[in-house]
């Protein structure tokens, strides 16, 4: 937004002085007139010939340099509309740079937004079954990630996790986690999927804020004959689990939502068996004890916190201390997948611009739908450049339960 904020008042200033410039000349040529009608209070006499010559010339000098076409009544026209094109863009992007839904724990403002999304269903045309980033290889991002089916590229990503998480070793070995909790399920796409990879003897709950990506959830299940798995409202930083209940905790891009990192890590320790393995995905902020965010950087930081109702992010390193700090958890590890994820960003742009008809029908006449749809793309870009520049890391963790 900078950058176009930069375009934007360079194309005023040079319109402005196009436009400008032959009244700039004539005023100034004509200045002993003006001044004898409109005498200044601050000056005790007029100016003289030479300071008025000299305030004159150097427009007088320019305006007859330029081509005559460049103060012609049509270039005058199109500058004004070139300035008034301008003025548009810059209060468009003031507008769409002002967040409009902070978070409110007391006013469920995240279960309410993804009642929201789930029933305008732009999001499930666009993204599919899954509410995450998807997963580009070193040799998908070389040969272009647009290229990439981008629902492929999310089923990718749940398979890369449960690799890296430990997960994948479990099914070779044999030792199927038969209880499974899906921390922020969304409408279900990771649960069902993990469903027909673990197989029946294994039992996927899912829980979330949000009553509608419950029901879409299940709806999707029975539609896929999918009998071992069911979904929930559940805050997930005060669960109705007992101890010890699950073998496995998967957790994909929720703690983002949750006011309390603490509590979310501690309630998820809590739920898992001893020897069961806990994995997390997450958006992250950078570690500001190595390099401290700049007063432009927090700015940036709670448009993202503020328009899609995130309390805030804490970084990489945060949750390895969260997650060593249980006194619970072993074999600790952490990683950062910017490089295999970023790409999602722009690519879901793309989707929405390369087959706009669908969501442009979804959305109607309902203006506020266009709104929450334009600034929705709009924040998918800021997290884009969020994420290339550094200020966010997209974070991964897994850790063992102590016997």
């Amino acid at each position: 937004s900078t950058m176009y904020a930069t375009l934007n008042s360079r194309a005023f200033t040079i319109a402005l002085w196009i436009y400008l410039l032959p009244f700039h000349a004539q005023s100034f040529t004509s200045l002993p007139s003006r001044t004898a009608n409109y005498p200044n209070p601050i000056l005790k006499h007029e100016p003289s010939v030479h300071s008025r010559m000299s305030m004159s010339q150097p427009l007088t000098a320019i305006a007859r340099v330029l081509p005559s076409s460049l103060v012609s009544p049509t270039v005058q026209s199109a500058t004004l509309v070139t300035l008034t094109a301008a003025v548009l863009v810059r209060l468009g992007i003031l507008a769409l740079d002002r967040p409009s839904r902070p978070y409110s724990k007391e006013e469920n403002s995240v279960g309410k937004e993804y009642d929201a999304w789930c029933e305008q269903g732009i999001l499930e045309h666009l993204w599919g079954e899954h509410i995450h980033l998807g997963y580009y290889s070193t040799e998908e991002r070389k040969l272009g990630s647009f290229r990439k089916d981008i629902i492929e590229a999310k089923y990718d990503f749940i398979d890369k996790m449960m690799d890296w998480g430990g997960v994948s070793n479990l099914i070779e070995a044999g030792d199927i986690p038969e209880r499974v909790l899906d921390v922020g399920c969304g409408i279900g796409g990771t649960s069902r999927y993990l469903a027909k990879k673990l197989g029946e003897r294994s039992m996927i709950e899912g829980i979330t804020l949000s009553q509608k990506q419950v029901e879409r959830a299940t709806e999707l299940a029975d539609q896929s004959n999918i009998k071992n798995c069911e979904f929930k409202v559940m805050d997930a930083l005060k669960m109705d689990y007992p101890d010890n209940s699950f073998d496995l905790v998967w957790a994909c891009e929720s703690g983002e939502h949750m006011p309390d990192k603490k509590l979310y890590v501690e309630e998820m320790t809590r739920v898992l068996k001893p020897g069961g393995r806990i994995v997390i995905a997450t958006w992250c902020q950078r570690d500001d004890s190595v390099q401290k965010f700049t007063p432009a950087e927090e700015k940036k930081l709670d448009f993202l916190y503020s328009e899609w109702t995130h309390p805030h992010f804490i970084s990489i390193k945060d949750y390895a201390k969260i997650m060593k700090g249980t006194g619970s958890l072993e074999n600790i590890e952490t990683d950062n997948w910017t490089k295999e994820t970023i790409a999602s960003w722009r690519h879901s742009i793309w989707m929405g611009i390369k087959d706009p008809l669908p969501w442009m029908f979804m959305c109607g006449l309902k203006l506020s739908v266009w709104l929450r749809t334009i600034k929705d793309a709009w924040c998918i870009e800021r997290m884009h450049q969020a994420f290339k520049k550094g200020l966010m890391e997209y974070g991964m963790m897994t850790a063992v339960k102590k016997r």
